[in-house]
């Protein structure tokens, strides 16, 4: 006989599921019970979340043309102050609620001037959970608005008004703005620590994509504060990732107009590198997989600069027409449109799926980019020349792109000889360590779990693609190798629906070498397969750096700080420090369990927090100009640890 126990824990039978256990959660209630749902986490992300929220209200007046400054400041206390001189949330009584329509927009979800459409044609950022959600995660909140003479001011406690909407005070009839404070809640987010640096890369993105609008942000805890404003908007964004470049085209080209209710916004500029570098955004989100406007930009260039190249006899009636790759060799371009009801689509949710923006895109961005070459036409030699060496360099690519997928997996034929792969086929469970040289790749082989973990070694350093054509890249024999593993190819051929792993994790020495490594493949990736890092597959494994022995006590330790406060803990007993500088110094037993073991190991995701700074950093660290990377050094020579002598 079988005897059901389904009871809980409070001892009532599970089984019983009537209207007395469904449960309706009021108000802002929801929010706090499943926060995640609204801002993506409660971890340093959502903290930061809420700040860009309040943010995100000023930016949709601006948008619309009212509000040309926003303040933002953190107070000693962790509570955020954010300011505006727009129009002001209005005060008047709501028709439905019955009660002010700031309380309504401070209290209830989905209310806003936004959601009716009249008066934000387009507003800011992703989830657009607006100041409800910011109100319902925060231990307190006081909103203060200047309108039609008047300082009006209410205040909440975890979302729930403490009072009705009072008068506290005059001001003049043009002084208007929304003056925003809150403490976000520690029972949700734990400790409540903003940074400076994150909050200041998303301001001043903000900026680069609302020109004329100023952000001033204060940081009172550490005595910071920086201002951002750019007349020049994406043109000077532009400018900014190209600094240090050589450029074919002096000045940016700006393209702007209007279709339907959609604003689009295009910039590009030619430098004498290789790769590409091109940013997308959607009201002021950056969309780093892409989406319609991005296609409708690129089909456009592409079809102009045929045209442009035909009309002008600049190529030969007999050569084909320019590819799409093409066109974008040394291109740095920013697409930024405005519209309405964007629809994001993909994991990140950071790609644009609304399909008549490529056609608004495409079409102001033809008959811009036409007018601009036609009036300047030393640029537009210039660029068709830049076109044609690409063309070239196209050609040679092909053949060494046929000679890596001609025995390929993604033509039915071999892996890598040097890959030990895997016995599973599940890209979602499998992974691939690439390994820093033949002695680490062997006790990784020997240490590792052979149903999912796959090792590639690679043979010293790889190319630096920062300053290669695609068909060097592609014939350098490591990168044909990593390509060939990996099975979803490359650049505007890959398809990442073949990935056979969806954890990539870069396993390099603990020194000088190991870290150049390490930047080599990280530059690979993101010039190359860039979508491979927005979706998350891309990991840096943590070797420990020091093996502690006190008696028969190992201790594996991942710092400096960590051995130091274990050195203190043993209280000078008779210890044995090792520092680790090569995997293959450990055995592969140890390696499994320090570095492999997926219970016990440290993994860092590989992610781009700030898309301009990112491009920034690879440039000056892997471009071709000396310069900026000579000043790099030079500033931060003082910060170098464990420096191989």
């Amino acid at each position: 006989m079988v005897t059901n126990n389904n009871k809980n824990d409070d001892g009532n039978n599970i089984e019983a599921y009537n209207a007395d256990d469904i449960r309706i959660l009021e108000g802002l209630e929801a929010v706090r019970k499943r926060p995640g749902m609204y801002i993506g986490s409660t971890d340093s992300y959502g903290l930061h979340h809420l700040v860009y929220e309040i943010v995100y209200n000023t930016i949709d007046e601006a948008m619309a043309g009212f509000c040309d400054r926003t303040e933002v400041y953190i107070h000693q206390d962790n509570s955020v102050t954010v300011i505006d001189n727009g129009r002001g949330i209005p005060v008047d009584i709501h028709p439905t609620t019955g009660a002010s329509a700031l309380e309504a927009v401070m209290t209830k979800l989905h209310a806003g001037a936004k959601f009716g459409g009249q008066s934000y044609r387009v507003s800011s950022g992703l989830h657009g959970v607006g100041a409800s959600v910011v109100n319902a995660l925060s231990k307190w909140m006081k909103a203060e608005v200047k309108r039609q003479g008047k300082i009006y001011c209410q205040e909440y406690q975890v979302g729930k008004p403490q009072y009705q909407v009072k008068i506290i005070g005059d001001t003049s009839e043009d002084d208007t703005g929304t003056t925003i404070t809150f403490m976000a809640d520690t029972d949700i987010f734990g400790n409540v620590n903003y940074e400076f640096d994150t909050l200041t890369q998303r301001f001043k993105e903000l900026a680069y994509l609302n020109k004329n609008l100023e952000i001033y942000f204060k940081d009172e805890r550490v005595g910071r504060e920086a201002t951002y404003f750019f007349e020049g908007g994406i043109a000077s964004l532009v400018s900014r990732l190209n600094k240090n470049r050589e450029v074919l085209n002096p000045k940016p080209i700006y393209i702007t107009g209007m279709a339907d209710s959609t604003t689009v916004e295009a910039a590009l500029q030619y430098n004498g590198g290789f790769s590409e570098t091109m940013l997308s955004f959607a009201n002021c989100v950056n969309t780093i997989d892409g989406g319609s406007h991005l296609t409708g930009f690129r089909a456009s260039l592409t079809r102009v600069l045929n045209d442009y190249a035909r009309k002008n006899k600049l190529i030969k009636e007999s050569d084909p027409n320019f590819a799409g790759d093409d066109s974008r060799g040394g291109l740095t371009g920013v697409i930024s449109v405005k519209l309405s009801e964007p629809q994001f689509e993909g994991q990140t949710k950071a790609k644009l799926g609304n399909p008549e923006v490529r056609t608004h895109v495409e079409n102001i961005v033809s008959e811009g980019l036409t007018m601009y070459m036609e009036q300047h036409p030393d640029d537009g030699r210039a660029i068709i020349d830049k076109c044609m060496v690409a063309a070239r360099a196209r050609e040679a690519a092909k053949k060494a792109r046929d000679l890596i997928f001609k025995k390929s997996s993604l033509d039915g034929g071999s892996l890598p000889g040097k890959l030990a792969s895997c016995s599973d086929r599940d890209p979602s469970i499998c992974e691939l360590y690439l390994v820093e040289g033949d002695s680490a790749g062997g006790s990784a082989k020997q240490g590792r779990d052979r149903k999912f973990q796959a090792i590639l070694p690679l043979r010293g350093k790889i190319l630096n693609v920062e300053k290669a054509r695609q068909d060097k890249i592609l014939e350098h024999e490591e990168i044909r190798a990593l390509i060939t593993a990996l099975g979803a190819g490359i650049g505007e051929e890959m398809d990442l629906s073949k990935l056979r792993y969806h954890k990539i994790i870069i396993m390099t020495d603990a020194d000088v070498d190991g870290a150049h490594i390490r930047t080599l493949l990280l530059t690979f990736f993101y010039r190359n397969m860039p979508e491979v890092i927005s979706n998350g597959y891309l990991y840096i494994a943590q070797p420990p750096l020091y093996k502690v022995k006190s008696g028969k006590t190992e201790h594996w330790l991942y710092s400096d700080n960590d051995k130091d406060e274990l050195l203190a803990q043993l209280k000078g007993g008779k210890t044995d420090v090792q520092r680790y500088k090569g995997l293959g110094e450990m055995s592969p037993e140890q390696l499994w369990s320090t570095t492999m073991n997926p219970e016990s190991r440290t993994l860092l995701q590989v992610r781009i927090e700030d898309a301009i700074e990112t491009d920034q950093v690879f440039h000056m660290l892997m471009g071709s100009e000396v310069p900026p990377r000579k000043s790099f050094i030079q500033a931060h020579a003082r910060n170098v640890r464990n420096l191989d002598v």
